[in-house]
């Protein structure tokens, strides 16, 4: 082995190659994952790689999972330790809104739905979200069946103004009208007082 190779696998970590293929899905969708352009793009060889993982779809599982964690252990795990409970949502609103990359995975995968690995996971995240967002809901107040509707309003509102962002760029909002929208979201979305 020789110190250039060994270099490399030190300085890149599995997750180094997970976070550029990410990175790459965002801009680029889960089509365009390669080892080779990843390689470039990471400014490594090939051989780099194969220290970690054993095939292009083996990384693609680890990267996916590693953006499914990162949704259960950062964002939702974080609003959880909010005490007041009408609080949570308005929380988890804005701060979902500022993630960029997270949602052009989310965008890409969407586009990706016919892949055999992208599937399972989009499904287990949807899942989770649902649940996490009508519990949410139940404990701000709202009775089961309101909290699950409200739950799936929010969640296809999300769905859908990532569709019409990042897949036909619309709407084209400044900082300013997007967190207009976002607080106009929080409004909208948001129990004003516990329902009897």
């Amino acid at each position: 082995m020789n110190d250039g190779a060994k270099t490399e696998r030190v300085r890149l970590s599995a997750e180094d190659w997970e976070d550029g293929a990410l990175a790459l899905i965002a801009e680029q969708g889960v089509g365009a994952l390669a080892v080779e352009a990843l390689a470039r793009r990471l400014g490594v060889t090939k051989g780099s790689f194969y220290w970690h993982f054993r095939t292009r779809e083996a990384l693609l599982q680890a990267a996916l999972e590693r953006w499914e964690e990162y949704g259960e252990r950062e964002v939702l795990a974080e609003i959880d330790r909010i005490a007041d409970p009408r609080k949570r949502l308005p929380e988890l609103f804005r701060r979902v809104a500022h993630e960029l990359q997270p949602h052009r995975v989310y965008a890409a995968l969407l586009k990706a739905l016919d892949h055999p690995q992208v599937v399972p996971v989009m499904s287990r995240v949807s899942q989770r979200r649902m649940e996490f967002l009508t519990r949410m809901y139940r404990e701000a107040g709202l009775e089961p069946v309101v909290a699950l509707h409200r739950a799936r309003l929010t969640y296809a509102a999300y769905v859908g103004f990532l569709q019409l962002n990042f897949t036909l760029g619309l709407p084209r909002l400044s900082h300013e009208e997007f967190d207009a929208y976002v607080e106009h979201v929080i409004g909208t979305l948001t129990p004003a007082k516990p329902e009897d």
